[in-house]
């Protein structure tokens, strides 16, 4: 299962080696390529994924084929909008193993800048689609647009398709049990209303983080809960809260307590992510972590004393020992 790359980007094939560019055509591999950003690789994608494979096998059956999701980074929405920060759902280094997970063979992510953004939809077809990735087939959203001003639409796609003797497949939006829209942007919503069961179903996972361990102002040890503190990217929307949580360190669970905020009890400052480990000893600072946020317990809130403070503390433990159950 290979993660591609082109221009600038280095990735690793399964041997070990270091290749850069488009992935090359291979003699008797028929290549199908789902084109979108996936951000979050949930289970909406997941659709995609199981549509691009349905359609691969009616086209090439019996023969070898791939699956490859074809995205993009940055995020066309930081490109066009830098000034507009934008809530990553999945950091990139977890992207490929999650688009792995949800059934493609791979990824193939194309440098989004100013040639990618004025390519017409016309090139891009010609260019990327055809000579460069030889694709056999595409599967894109009903709502899919692409090239310069977003002048490449569904039909146009499936035109070209059948002049150039590619299919293509329109996946319809992908509805949850309740008929909900899942999508990244319904995702980012319910993050930032504190709605995270609604996000992990849409997810089809826990909503998770990664980052390195600072130290902090080690009020939390005054207090009798030790925190491991992290600080996320300024765009990340998650609702200020106290979560219960299950940290991963060294591959080893651990479940826990956090509180992702300002802290208004003590300084309204820069948002933290500060976790208190459950039955855990050790030094962490400046090494990474993973967190993932398993339920939304209360949001931030300023206490009339720093004893009312810690009872308070001492029952989010407690709910949220219960919530998780053992490791």
């Amino acid at each position: 299962m290979n993660e591609y790359g082109t221009d600038n980007l280095t990735v690793s094939n399964p041997e070990n080696t270091r290749v850069q560019g488009y992935p090359p055509i291979r003699q008797g591999i028929s290549r199908f390529v789902a084109i979108g950003n996936f951000d979050g690789a949930h289970r909406g994608h997941a659709s995609v994924a199981a549509h691009l494979r349905t359609l691969a096998e009616a086209r090439a059956p019996g023969s070898g084929h791939e699956c490859l999701a074809l995205t993009f980074d940055p995020h066309p929405r930081e490109f066009f909008r830098p000034d507009q920060p934008h809530f990553r759902l999945l950091a990139p280094q977890d992207r490929f193993s999650a688009l792995l997970r949800i059934g493609f063979d791979g990824a193939i992510v194309l440098p989004f800048g100013p040639e990618l953004a004025n390519m017409s939809a016309a090139d891009f077809v010609s260019e990327i689609l055809i000579r460069r990735l030889g694709v056999a087939g595409v599967a894109v959203g009903e709502d899919f647009h692409f090239g310069k001003a977003r002048a490449g639409t569904p039909q146009f796609l499936i035109e070209r398709g059948a002049a150039e003797g590619f299919a293509v497949s329109l996946v319809p939006p992908f509805r949850d049990e309740k008929g909900g829209i899942v999508s990244s942007s319904a995702i980012r919503k319910a993050l930032g209303e504190g709605r995270l069961a609604e996000a992990n179903a849409m997810l089809g996972y826990s909503y998770f983080v990664r980052a390195e361990v600072i130290h902090g102002a080690k009020r939390g040890r005054d207090l009798g809960f030790p925190t491991a503190n992290m600080r996320l990217e300024d765009a990340n929307g998650l609702a200020h809260g106290i979560y219960a949580v299950r940290a991963t360190i060294e591959g080893r669970p651990v479940n826990g307590v956090a509180n992702f905020g300002r802290r208004p009890q003590f300084d309204n400052g820069a948002p933290l992510l500060e976790t208190f480990l459950f039955d855990f000893s050790g030094d962490l600072y400046g090494k990474e972590i993973v967190i993932a946020f398993e339920a939304f317990l209360r949001p931030e809130g300023k206490f009339v004393s720093i004893e009312a403070l810690i009872e308070q503390m001492n029952r989010d433990c407690a709910e949220a020992r219960a919530l998780l159950g053992p490791v």
